[in-house]
């Protein structure tokens, strides 16, 4: 048995294949125009209605049955009075170059009106001279939405203030928009398919979940803050991103499809740095306050300074150290001007009080017998008081293994797991009482300028108290 080809040719079949068919290719168009988006319609060089899709009958009302045959629209899917218009207006686009872009009003089959945007274009016979127009329409707020979904896109991945990206099903960048770009510190095709790992130093595992999450379960009900750390040519910045999350489905898929999820997010690292500033100032006054009230009730003056000393610690260090200059007090007025005891002499320092070396607890005296601390050589304890001002110290950049760590505190004489120190003078009636001193450890980070000032304050509070108990023993 043979069967015909469209080549030509032809081929014996076995026994078991069953004869194919030929296939008029009317049914193939037949089905590609049901299946459109759009609506759409044809007419031949006489304004003869000859195609009409499922698409145009969903939104006139009116079958192909009805329509296909019938000359132009006048009288049933346009009024009369408009009839010659429209079809003026349609049958231009076979004297016409391109498309042609027309809105007019068309009728339902139950008599209503619906504004369309049409599209029409010349159809060419086998010679190349018109032989008809195709009209493709849509209503117009249907044609409207989606122009301004395109639109939307479009200024959201090239103009928009924040950043844009879009993220696949692989958790991976597929667009992102020049701002995005900006704050990953890479270009814009850079960027595109690589593992978010690549581009953050940290925070990557919570900004997957959420990813993750919003695939799986829908966009969350509010904006999310986190905290990353991007890698960049000159090193890595730490950010908060305050990011907003939305599913990504395909439109065309009967059942919902993820395609990815539109992250879009916003910079507010100075605005959150300035709200964690404020609430640390705002708890740190409170300590002082609070410092200043509880040792008011001390009759020991000595008592109160390790009250002060006991409140600082809250929140700002792990351990704390007073150091007396031996002998009382340094020079008077001779280093009023901050230069620091006499230097006739090596200055020695006095263990005052200190918090426990093990675990963090209120501080005790050290007692009174007078035994200078053995500090070396340009200890910061030292410096602090030769310079009357703050000095602060750290066994290195992060990490710094555990062994260098325990030599330089050893070294220093201070708890061995202390990585952050912080020296603040004691002065009181222009005189250098000894020195204040603020240990960290490697949980914490380094002291900043902001924390010198915080310690400054506390030894203002330590030194007055310390000062009053040396004039009422010289009594």
């Amino acid at each position: 048995m043979s069967a015909s080809r469209r080549s030509g040719t032809t081929d014996e079949l076995g026994p078991d294949e069953p004869e194919q068919p030929e296939r008029d290719g009317a049914d193939l168009l037949a089905a590609l125009l049901d299946g459109m988006d759009a609506a759409l319609c044809a007419f031949d060089a006489d304004g003869v209605v000859t195609h009409w899709n499922r698409e145009a009958e969903r939104i006139l009302g009116w079958s192909a049955a009805e329509a296909v045959g019938r000359q132009g629209f006048a009288g049933w899917a346009v009024r009369r009075a408009d009839a010659g218009e429209v079809e003026e207006r349609l049958l231009s686009a076979m004297r016409a170059p391109g498309r042609q872009v027309h809105e007019f009003a068309l009728l339902t089959k139950d008599g209503g009106r619906v504004l369309v945007r049409t599209q029409s274009a010349a159809v060419r016979g086998p010679d190349g001279r018109p032989a008809g127009v195709y009209c493709a329409f849509s209503e117009v707020h249907a044609q409207i939405d989606l122009e301004r979904s395109i639109a939307l896109s479009e200024a959201l991945l090239e103009d928009a203030s924040w950043g844009v990206v879009l993220v696949d099903v692989d958790l991976r960048p597929a667009v992102v928009n020049a701002h995005a770009a900006r704050a990953l510190g890479a270009g814009r095709t850079s960027v595109l398919g690589r593992p978010l790992g690549e581009l953050l130093a940290q925070g990557v595992e919570e900004l997957e979940g959420a990813l993750t999450h919003v695939l799986a379960e829908g966009a969350p009900p509010g904006p999310t803050e986190v905290w990353v750390s991007v890698r960049t040519p000159e090193g890595e910045r730490r950010r908060c991103w305050r990011s907003g999350f939305v599913r990504l489905a395909s439109p065309l898929a009967e059942e919902p499809v993820p395609l990815g999820v539109g992250w879009l997010f916003q910079d507010v690292t100075e605005g959150k740095q300035a709200e964690q500033e404020a609430a640390l100032l705002r708890f740190r006054s409170n300590q002082l306050h609070r410092a200043a009230r509880a040792a008011a009730e001390c009759e020991d003056p000595a008592e109160a300074a390790v009250v002060h000393l006991d409140f600082a610690l809250a929140g700002f260090a792990d351990h704390a150290l007073i150091d007396r200059v031996a002998g009382g007090a340094g020079p008077g007025p001779a280093d009023a001007d901050g230069t620091g005891p006499d230097e006739s002499g090596p200055v020695r320092l006095v263990r005052v009080a200190a918090t426990p070396s093990g675990a963090p607890g209120p501080s005790v005296p050290a007692g009174t017998s007078g035994m200078p601390v053995r500090y070396g050589e340009g200890h910061p304890a030292l410096q602090c008081v030769e310079r009357a001002g703050s000095v602060r110290a750290s066994a290195g950049v992060r990490p710094v293994p555990a062994e260098r760590v325990r030599e330089w505190a050893t070294a220093r004489q201070w708890p061995a797991d202390t990585v952050h120190g912080l020296c603040a003078v004691l002065r009181s009636r222009g005189r250098t009482l000894g020195v204040v001193t603020f240990l960290r450890g490697a949980g914490r980070s380094a002291f900043e300028r902001s924390d010198a000032v915080y310690a400054e304050d506390v030894a203002v509070r330590i030194a007055a108290a310390l000062d009053l108990g040396g004039a009422l023993g010289e009594r």
